[in-house]
């Protein structure tokens, strides 16, 4: 993949021969929002940028468990992120992206556990960034404003860390439960963001549900295809696998791609 296309959150925003402390960038740039949680998950306290970003006032969530106010597409992930700070407390657990809903923000969050001085756990740290800026596509002037940010670049979990691929570079999205396997032409890479989350902020005009487990990059489809009553498409690159289209989107490729 091009070097542009595969870049860290500190990359994203300077060069890194540039700066004297490159690691530390992140943290210069983006403001941190705090939520301390109880053993049980209950919302303890957050500090003032977390009341600003969230919706404090219409949920409510002091006293609740943290998963009553997330849609329930992403109380699974929640408990993951939880599940994981609680289970192994000496792991230093690659940070976890997820769109919670918030429709105009990104936030890149990451749990650890608390302990006492006998390591007993007594609760949690849960910390976010907004990186909407990072991955936010900026709207043209004669577009109407979107309900929900469209994405220039999609986040990924690799080499223990966070990092971020341009929309132009991925061919296809495939559903893996509450997760998304991303194919560019460098093969597949893991995103923890949902098919229907990432479906609901790409570009309508680029990216294409065909299937409900699949998204296409419709300048990706290089032949579309048909065995028996069953209907896919090929894509560019090497190695790639036919993409198969369900019957209601069938219509619709056909007019996205062209055909009639």
């Amino acid at each position: 993949m091009r070097a542009t296309a595969w870049q860290s959150v500190q990359e994203t925003h300077m060069d890194s021969k540039n700066a004297p402390h490159p690691g530390l960038y992140l943290f210069e740039k983006f403001e941190a929002g705090v939520i301390h949680l109880d053993a049980q998950r209950h919302v303890l306290a957050m500090n003032d940028y977390a009341r600003r970003v969230l919706p404090v006032d219409e949920k409510q969530p002091f006293d609740k468990l943290v998963t009553s106010f997330h849609p329930e597409r992403s109380k699974p992930k929640v408990n993951f992120l939880l599940d994981e700070a609680a289970g192994c407390p000496m792991a230093n657990a690659v940070p976890m992206t997820m769109i919670i809903n918030i429709p105009e923000q990104v936030l890149l969050i990451k749990v650890s556990r608390l302990a006492d001085v006998k390591g007993v756990t007594t609760g949690f740290a849960l910390v976010f960034y907004d990186v909407s800026q990072v991955v936010g596509q900026e709207p043209t002037s004669a577009e109407p404003p979107a309900r929900n940010m469209r994405l220039s670049r999609i986040p990924m979990v690799a080499d223990q860390k966070v990092s971020f691929v341009d929309t132009s570079d991925v061919l296809s999205l495939e559903s893996q439960a509450h997760y998304t396997r991303v194919l560019t032409r460098d093969g597949y890479h893991f995103c923890n963001l949902s098919i229907g989350d990432l479906a609901l902020r790409l570009d309508p005009a680029q990216f294409m549900r065909v299937h409900r487990c699949f998204i296409v990059n419709l300048q990706a489809v290089q032949e579309l295809g048909r065995e028996g009553s069953k209907t896919h498409v090929v894509l560019k690159g090497k190695n790639t696998q036919p993409v198969p289209v369900s019957r209601s989107e069938v219509a619709h490729l056909r007019k996205a791609l062209g055909l009639s």
